[in-house]
């Protein structure tokens, strides 16, 4: 058996996946009802819709299967996230990566397996819609083209999930995106008695920016600002556009004494410095930030954390000015 590769960009899709906050849903009629046409059509014994996890597949919609998830480096689609055309195997017995693969020479049995990588925007694959039989099959190339439309009506529902969480322009988490993911870390917190703290930022002279050079240029920085907190922060820190120039993130398991919002905020300086020498643009992206701690058993809401680090941002922005 050979293991699924990690994609190189497998930071940025783990974070895009957990932005869409799909993972353990409730099963959907609008997926299940793609699954149980494709088993239909196909006549295959399983068809499913499989998201790619860190360590495991999970699956939204399964149609012939009693599993919710598998391990991922057994995992068929799991190799499949690893392009943008179909994946299919004809016959696993006769492949070297999936001969002695335990979901063949156990249940289900796969003999054949075709998957449609879902992808959310061009490179990031986070799943698929996926075919599996207990025979091999031949699959024409009116197979495969059926099988991708219905793909593209799966990647349809889940962008309908994406576009109400995430900001278009940035791919981030938007305002709304960000406050359902730091409910979810804030119990977390709780539970697990972790301190948090929250970092609030907001762009210096971006006005100035748009005015001088045009909204393409002020979309330019956003954009980078955004990718260069993401590079940045921590897999488990949130990070969100919240509207205009503000921006802000959410650090878990750090208090005042750890120092691990001062660490990244030291991280960020530098990537930000990095890119203003690198960029070659007639302006510098200039920011100003503050920081907030909470301690895990505040009664504090999401918002007024975000008020006090919001707060705490204009007090170090008047500080600068002086």
């Amino acid at each position: 058996m050979i293991k699924p590769e990690v994609p190189e960009n497998e930071v940025e899709r783990l974070y895009a996946l957990r932005t869409l906050k799909i993972l353990d849903s409730s099963h959907e009629e609008r997926f299940d009802r793609v699954t149980r046409m494709a088993k239909r059509m196909f006549n295959v014994a399983i068809s499913l819709v499989s998201i790619i996890d860190e360590d495991r597949q999970w699956f939204k919609s399964a149609q012939g299967l009693e599993l919710l998830e598998t391990p991922r480096d057994i995992s068929f689609c799991a190799h499949a996230i690893n392009q943008d055309n179909l994946f299919i195997v004809p016959d696993t017995l006769k492949d070297k990566r999936f001969f002695d693969n335990p979901l063949v020479t156990g249940g289900p049995e796969i003999r054949f397996y075709a998957g449609c990588p879902l992808k959310i925007r061009q490179g990031i694959n986070i799943g698929t819609l996926c075919l599996i039989d207990t025979e091999p099959k031949h699959f024409t190339e009116e197979d495969q083209q059926l099988l991708e439309d219905l793909g593209a009506i799966i990647e349809q529902e889940i962008k309908s999930i994406e576009l109400a969480t995430l900001d278009e322009l940035t791919m981030i988490s938007n305002r709304r995106g960000f406050l359902t993911l730091a409910e979810h870390s804030l119990k977390v917190c709780r539970r697990n008695q972790m301190s948090m703290s929250f970092i609030f930022f907001d762009l210096n002279k971006f006005k100035i920016i748009n005015d001088e050079y045009g909204h393409h240029e002020g979309d330019f920085v956003l954009a980078t600002f955004a990718k260069i907190m993401l590079n940045s922060f921590r897999d488990c820190d949130l990070i969100a556009r919240l509207g205009g120039d503000e921006f802000v993130a959410m650090l878990n398991d750090s208090d005042y004494y750890s120092g691990r919002a001062d660490i990244a905020l030291e991280r960020f300086a530098s990537a930000i410095e990095q890119a203003n020498k690198t960029l070659n643009k007639p302006y510098k992206i200039q920011y100003s930030a503050g920081v907030s701690y909470f301690k895990h058993d505040t009664d504090k809401s999401i918002e007024v954390m975000l008020q006090e680090a919001d707060a705490a941002m204009y007090k170090q922005k008047k500080n600068n000015a002086l």
